[in-house]
């Protein structure tokens, strides 16, 4: 593997867990979950993003 298709798997990981969390916390919503549950999807959305935008700078 090169380090070009590792650095497009990396980024397809983050951006797919990143949407997986939405979508999660968006049902979470919709079924009456608890603050905390959606808390816990919103403080995890961030470091993802974090983590998104430091990968993207960094190449």
């Amino acid at each position: 593997m090169t380090a070009v298709t590792r650095d497009f798997r990396t980024l397809d990981d983050l951006v797919l867990h990143l949407k997986g969390l939405v979508i999660v916390r968006e049902l979470l919503r919709r079924r009456g979950a608890s603050d905390a549950e959606i808390d816990a999807h919103s403080v995890e959305i961030e470091r993802v993003r974090v983590r998104l935008a430091e990968f993207v700078r960094a190449d």
